[in-house]
């Protein structure tokens, strides 16, 4: 009899701490993926940072971490506290790293204290999430919420990365830094206007009916009681 009274209760409390996720993500959904993206693009350059401190262990659980997430590839990254941001073979190789052409053996050199530690994000993906934080930020910042990116000028957007990055995959070219970091900030500008106006028109759909089954469920209540 006990358990059976305070079931509906406990079920209430329930329901109304969940309604209130639901309510507080919809309201805040655009704080929570900035917060996110600035946490995800910001912590490996921490681990640079914590290896000139000589921490190593925390600085190389950052490696680990974006290594599942990343190539890492030393001749595609930045450096700090190094004499060059973007060291290429021949400096990585004097500070070093091994000269074998195994990726997996390239990718595990993290630096050492005559070229400077590797960002444990390669340089693209830098650029793409960057652009995806300073566009989500700008998008933020706008009183008047605007249309989605038309697919087309999406793809047009994405096309240079895209160009870029498999021309350099099959062996055709090879690219340079700058060319990685202004294809990734426009992938990751286009892909935020593309999608967050329509993540804004579903949160606040989803936000209406919340409130809306809040106010029908708070005028049932005298009754019911």
């Amino acid at each position: 009899m006990t358990t059976e009274s305070h079931a509906p209760v406990t079920d209430s409390r329930l329901s109304r701490v969940a309604n209130n996720l639901v309510i507080g993500l919809a309201r805040h959904w655009l704080a929570l993926f900035n917060s996110a993206w600035a946490v995800y693009v910001l912590t490996p350059f921490l681990a640079p940072v914590l290896m000139e401190l000589g921490l190593d262990g925390p600085a190389r659980a950052i490696y680990f971490f974006y290594s599942f997430l990343c190539h890492q590839l030393p001749d595609h990254s930045y450096f700090l506290f190094g004499p060059s941001l973007v060291p290429q073979d021949a400096a990585l190789i004097a500070g070093g790293m091994s000269d074998s052409t195994s990726l997996f053996v390239q990718r595990a050199f993290v630096g050492s204290e005559a070229v400077g530690w590797k960002v444990a994000l390669c340089e693209r993906d830098v650029a793409i999430y960057l652009g995806v934080l300073a566009s989500g930020l700008l998008f933020a910042a706008l009183g008047k919420r605007p249309r989605p990116l038309s697919f087309k000028l999406f793809v047009l957007l994405a096309t240079p990365m895209a160009i870029d990055g498999l021309t350099q995959l099959f062996g055709w070219r090879e690219s340079s830094w700058l060319l990685r970091t202004i294809t990734g900030l426009l992938f990751g500008f286009a892909a935020v206007w593309l999608a967050y106006p329509y993540v804004e028109d579903g949160m606040r759909d989803v936000l209406e009916d919340e409130l809306r089954r809040q106010r029908t469920a708070a005028g049932r209540q005298p009754s019911e009681t």
